[in-house]
């Protein structure tokens, strides 16, 4: 037996239940058409499902914001239309309590039986559960968690290297190793996740989202915005009405 006939054979339904003895594992895979095709425990139980059936066929218009649902999509047609995998992905996500968690995600091109790409499969695991054993985490750890509780006040850079017991050069050095930003655009990029929770109520003004999420005025607001979801944020609450 050959190795393709073999992998033809032996990818089942017990692949991704592999997945569920990684702790804090999600895995998913998707058609070209960005419909769910499998997904093990961990992932469905994100969304409040109880069994993979009630998951399959789904799309991240259906379990996401609309505005993060296009920036999904973007990143799954990339590695499709590329061919390529997209690891390292730094991504965030809410929890049941409202505090922002990071997660690093994994995403590989799927090939049918005739070499094509099909589909993208990927993982999906908590950030700081994975890297709690990695330097450069361990070391800003104490800063991470400042900036998870407290995204929402202004935040000195220079406060949260004191916080570290390291230099604002030294800070900056270990925020990039770990996730590739500094410590300022993890600020940023942190409270525009959270605006994006926040810009689903249509009754609050889009000015008071960017003073409740730490931004200056709805300017700045707006720019860092666009640049992170590659929408206005008037445009991303448009885009979460207008999903079906």
């Amino acid at each position: 037996m050959n190795q393709q006939t073999f992998l033809d054979r032996a990818i089942t339904s017990e692949f991704a239940e592999l997945f569920d003895h990684i702790a804090g594992c999600s895995f998913f895979v998707k058609n070209a058409d960005g419909e769910i095709m499998k997904a093990n425990r961990a992932f469905y139980e994100r969304f409040g499902y109880t069994s993979e059936s009630e998951i399959i066929g789904k799309t991240d218009v259906e379990l996401f914001p609309a505005g993060l649902a296009d920036h999904f999509r973007r990143d799954d047609l990339r590695v499709m239309e590329s061919d390529e995998p997209l690891l390292g992905i730094i991504e965030l996500f809410f929890n049941r309590q409202g505090l922002p968690d990071w997660y690093l995600t994994n995403k590989m091109p799927v090939h049918g039986a005739g070499g094509g790409v099909i589909g993208v499969m990927g993982t999906v695991r908590s950030y700081a559960g994975q890297a709690m054993a990695i330097q450069p985490f361990v070391q800003i750890e104490s800063a991470v968690e400042h900036i998870r509780n407290n995204f929402r006040e202004k935040i000195s850079v220079n406060r949260l290297a004191q916080r570290a017991g390291l230099s604002r050069r030294q800070l900056d050095r270990k925020f990039q190793e770990a996730f590739g930003i500094s410590p300022q655009q993890f600020i940023i990029k942190t409270r525009v996740q959270a605006a994006c929770e926040a810009l689903a109520d249509a009754q609050v003004p889009i000015v008071d989202v960017a003073f409740q999420h730490g931004f200056c005025d709805q300017s700045s607001f707006t720019k860092h915005f666009h640049r992170h979801m590659g929408v206005t944020p008037l445009q991303f609450r448009r885009q979460i009405w207008q999903s079906p």
